[in-house]
């Protein structure tokens, strides 16, 4: 049987910080980056678990600015 994960990329300098794409994630692997600020002043969104992405794209689908991209990956 075929398993689905997913590899998210984010346009961090574009993220104003929103945090929409934390509340839709079923696994709970994308949160705000309290370590970091980007080139508009705010946290960007990132990915603590990459391994645990399942590749739904709830995050990119929610993002209001069109920040993160999903790339699903099938594995056999």
């Amino acid at each position: 049987m075929a398993k689905a994960r997913g590899k998210v990329i984010f346009k961090e300098d574009l993220c104003k910080g929103c945090e929409l794409c934390t509340t839709v994630c079923p696994v709970n692997i994308v949160v705000m980056d309290k370590e970091r600020i980007n080139i508009k002043g705010y946290h960007p969104a990132t990915v603590k678990e990459m391994d645990k992405c399942i590749g739904c794209a709830n995050c990119a689908t929610i993002c209001p600015d069109v920040v993160i991209e999903v790339e699903r990956i099938i594995e056999k």
